[in-house]
C-alpha cells in the first residue's frame, strides 16, 4: 500500500506526542498483524515491512513450501506445492515463498482492530516517555498550575498530561487561586498504569537550593557552594555558603544588589525568611556565624567531638536562641556542629574562660 499521507501524519504525531517515529510505527505494525490474524484465520506467518522512502507499508506472509500440510506446525506457515507453484511456478518443496498481503484488503472489523491497537498503544507510549521525564526531573525543581483547590488538596498539573496533589497545609501563604503557578520540587517518580504518580513538595529544603540557583547565577556555575542548609518550612530557613574563587564575596554574590537576588527567593517561598551566612575552615568563626543575627563574645570548640559552646551578651541571648529555639536548631543544622549557647553571665557563673 502506497501512503504517503500516512507518513506524513507520522511525522506529525511524533511531533505533537514528542514520541519517535519508530515507536509509533512499532505499535502501528502491531495493530497491522493483529487485523491480518483476524482476516487470516489466527495466521502467524506474517511481519510488517515499513519503507518510508517509497511511502510503502507492506503485510509480507512466509510460507514453507511442503507436499503435505503437517497438522502439527504452526498454522499457516506451510503451503503446499500446488498452491505454491499457483504463486510462483517454479516453487519446489522446501523453498520460502513471501507473499505480499495489501493492509486496505482487510476487513472492516479487522481494520477497526488495528486502529484500537495502535490508540491504546500510543496512550501507552505516552505513559513511559511521561514516566521516564519525570524519573529524569527527580530532584529537579518544576513550574506546576494549579488546577483545583479544597481543604485538603491541591490539584497540580505538571504538564505532559500529568497531574498530581499536594497537602493544602504546604501551600499555607500561597494564593491557591486555580491557574496560578507554584515552584514545586519533584521528590519521586512511581510507574502506575494510568501513568506517572509524581510526588512533589514545597517543604523540602532542597526546594530552597533550587530556588537559590535559579536566582543566583555563581551557584549554577559553582563559584559559590551551599555548604549546608536547614528549614523550618514557611517560617526560616538558614543558609551556609563558601565562594569557590577569593574575589567573590558568597554572600554579596546571594543577597544581590539591595538584596534584589535572595528576595526573589524569599517571594518564591511566600515570604519564609532566609538567613545567609558565609562558611569558615575556623570552627570558631564559622559557628559566631551559623547564630547570627545574634553577636558571640566568644566561641570554645571541641574539635574532636565537634561542638562548640557559643558565649553571648546577655541580653542577646533570646536572640541567639531564637523562638521555640529555632535559631539555634537551624544554626545546629546548618553547619554540621553541636552549638550550646549560653550568655556571658551563666558562662562567668560556671567558670568558662573566654
Amino acid at each position: 500500500m502506497i501512503s504517503k499521507e500516512f507518513f506524513k501524519a507520522l511525522e506529525q504525531v511524533a511531533e505533537d506526542r514528542d514520541i519517535s517515529k519508530e515507536k509509533i510505527l512499532d505499535i502501528f505494525g502491531k495493530g497491522l498483524l493483529n487485523a491480518y490474524k483476524k482476516d487470516y484465520n489466527g495466521q502467524q506467518n506474517a511481519k510488517v515491512v515499513f519503507n518510508e522512502e517509497k511511502a510503502e507499508i507492506l503485510i509480507v506472509a512466509t510460507y514453507l513450501v511442503v507436499d503435505t500440510i503437517d497438522p502439527e506446525a504452526e498454522k499457516g506457515t506451510q503451503i503446499t506445492v500446488d498452491e505454491a507453484q499457483e504463486l510462483k511456478k517454479n516453487a519446489r518443496v522446501g523453498d520460502i515463498i513471501e507473499v505480499k498481503i495489501t493492509p486496505k484488503d482487510f476487513g472492516r472489523l479487522a481494520a477497526s482492530s488495528a486502529k484500537q491497537i495502535l490508540t491504546q498503544g500510543l496512550k501507552q507510549l505516552e505513559r513511559e516517555r511521561n514516566y521516564e521525564i519525570f524519573t529524569e526531573k527527580t530532584g529537579e525543581m518544576v513550574i506546576a498550575e494549579i488546577v483545583a483547590v479544597n481543604e485538603e488538596f491541591v490539584t497540580l498539573y505538571l504538564g505532559y498530561d500529568t497531574e498530581t496533589s499536594i497537602p493544602a497545609h504546604e501551600l499555607v501563604g500561597s494564593d491557591l487561586t486555580v491557574g496560578n503557578q507554584i515552584r514545586v520540587y519533584i521528590t519521586k517518580v512511581e510507574q502506575t498504569t494510568k501513568g506517572p504518580k509524581v510526588y512533589v513538595s514545597r517543604t523540602d529544603r532542597n526546594l530552597v537550593k533550587r530556588l537559590m540557583e535559579q536566582a543566583i547565577p555563581e551557584l549554577q556555575e559553582g563559584v559559590i557552594e551551599i555548604m549546608g542548609l536547614a528549614r523550618d518550612p514557611g517560617d526560616r530557613c538558614k543558609v551556609c555558603v563558601a565562594s569557590n574563587n577569593p574575589k567573590v564575596d558568597p554572600l554579596g554574590a546571594c543577597l544581590g544588589r539591595n538584596g534584589v537576588r535572595i528576595k526573589e527567593v524569599i517571594d518564591s517561598l511566600d515570604g519564609e525568611k532566609i538567613d545567609v551566612y558565609k562558611y569558615s575552615e575556623d570552627p570558631q568563626e564559622l559557628v559566631s556565624n551559623a547564630i547570627q543575627p545574634a553577636k558571640s563574645t566568644a566561641v570554645i570548640v571541641d574539635v574532636k567531638e565537634k561542638s562548640a559552646i557559643a558565649i553571648v551578651p546577655d541580653g542577646q541571648l533570646s536572640l541567639a536562641i531564637g523562638k521555640r529555639g529555632q535559631n539555634a536548631r537551624l544554626a545546629v543544622q546548618s553547619s554540621g556542629w553541636k552549638i550550646d549557647i549560653k550568655s556571658e553571665s551563666d558562662a562567668m557563673i560556671q567558670g568558662l574562660k573566654f
